[in-house]
């Protein structure tokens, strides 16, 4: 058994994967031979992440605020707390925050031979701001 106390240090996300203001909060590392990672991700208004994948797939829960979500070739959706989105593995894919009200959601992804995510440029606000399905 592995306990994690409250109180670890949020991060500040890295600006080369993000857009704007993002914090995350640990919640699981597991050791091998699981794969499963999983933060709690808060988005201040307007952030949002780079475009990426993940090889295994990746589930997101949105807890508080308001979010804009979009795979490759799809609209921007907007998601609320209690939506879960799930992204395909390598499913091209963004999740922010909307211009206007910060979003906050856990996210919940598995490695593949030690590798969680791949990272992609950056979203264009072009991208982010358009008109998103309800």
């Amino acid at each position: 058994m592995i306990i994690h106390r409250s109180g670890r240090p949020s991060l500040r996300a890295a600006s080369q994967y993000f857009t704007g203001t993002v914090w995350q909060d640990p919640i699981v590392e597991a050791p091998a031979p699981a794969n499963l990672r999983a933060l709690r991700v808060s988005f201040e208004p307007g952030a949002r992440t780079a475009w990426h994948t993940h090889p295994l797939g990746q589930t997101i829960y949105i807890t508080d605020g308001l979010g804009l979500v979009q795979r490759e070739g799809g609209p921007v959706q907007v998601v609320r707390p209690g939506d879960v989105v799930f992204f395909e593995p390598n499913e091209r894919h963004w999740h922010g925050a909307s211009p206007t009200v910060g979003m906050v959601h856990i996210a919940m992804q598995e490695a593949k031979d030690g590798k969680h995510v791949d990272w992609a440029e950056h979203v264009t606000d072009e991208q982010y701001l358009s008109p998103p399905l309800a």
